[in-house]
């Protein structure tokens, strides 16, 4: 298991802003889960496509979304071509977790050698697409978290101290439940070498919430890839609702006691493979 937080953040800046053109043009797809986000989707989609990244693919995964982002995302896909940008509609609203895992499973199966998980909130920034890229090139790490717990990771100011409480007691209980020493352990801001989610095994994962974030770091670990944490700032949707619900909360309180369990009956801890 190896777990590394750059505390010098000039490190991973400086490495972004000196990406080697042949790192820029690796194959890296963007898997964005959509959920009634149509008024947050056209915003995310333009920002990833001025990146300096060549190689850089947006597959958008929407779950059938009533509010039209579907039939949005598809006249972006137009508007850039095939080669750039696709849509994976799914027909019903099935959880963050399986829609990630479908899109991840696809973006694979279609060559990326690095995946992406963003949110179309706007909650995390895509100008540190390039740098999360550069980090994972140059450490060989098997997922690099954009962080907000680590020296230099921040949150938007519209969180409230009850929120920032509870975030970080996520990730403190999650973390201390299954032995880890991932700072965000829960945030869903990662890039994942395709290796990684093969040995994984997207079609396994149970989560169908967003405890799909932990437990996907925490198989991660089990198998023995590196895993690094850059800090990110970390902002507050603008527009739309937080699909965050009871049945959502109480799956992520059951999960680190679940990975546990099954960990201890495999035999061994974060290191061990299983």
């Amino acid at each position: 298991m190896t777990v590394n937080t750059p505390e010098n953040q000039d490190f991973s800046e400086g490495l972004a802003a000196r990406l080697p053109e042949t790192w820029a043009a690796t194959p890296l797809t963007v898997v964005m889960p959509t959920y009634n986000e149509a008024d947050n989707l056209p915003g995310m989609a333009e920002a990833l496509m001025a990146l300096p990244l060549p190689g850089l693919r947006l597959l958008v995964v929407d779950d059938s979304s009533p509010d039209g982002t579907g039939a949005i995302a598809e006249r972006f896909a137009e508007r850039y071509g095939s080669a750039r940008m696709s849509v994976l509609h799914r027909t019903e609203k099935d959880g963050l977790g399986r829609a990630y895992a479908a899109g991840m499973t696809r973006a694979v199966a279609e060559g990326a050698e690095y995946v992406l998980q963003m949110d179309a909130d706007g909650s995390h920034p895509a100008a540190k697409a390039a740098e999360l890229l550069g980090v994972a090139l140059a450490t060989d790490a098997g997922v690099v978290i954009g962080s907000r717990y680590v020296e230099g990771g921040t949150l938007a100011d519209a969180w409230g101290a009850h929120r920032r409480l509870l975030s970080r007691w996520a990730n403190a209980y999650a973390g201390t439940i299954l032995g880890t020493r991932v700072r965000d352990i829960t945030g869903g801001f990662n890039l994942w070498r395709a290796d990684a989610l093969r040995a994984i095994d997207l079609a396994s994962v149970d989560s169908a919430g967003y405890s799909f974030q932990v437990e996907m770091k925490y198989r991660a670990l089990r198998r023995g890839f590196g895993v690094m944490e850059v800090p990110i700032h970390f902002e507050d949707r603008v527009a739309g609702e937080s699909k965050m619900n009871l049945m959502v909360q109480l799956e992520s309180i059951a999960m680190p006691w679940r990975l546990r369990l099954g960990a201890r009956a495999a035999g061994g801890g974060p290191g061990a493979r299983g």
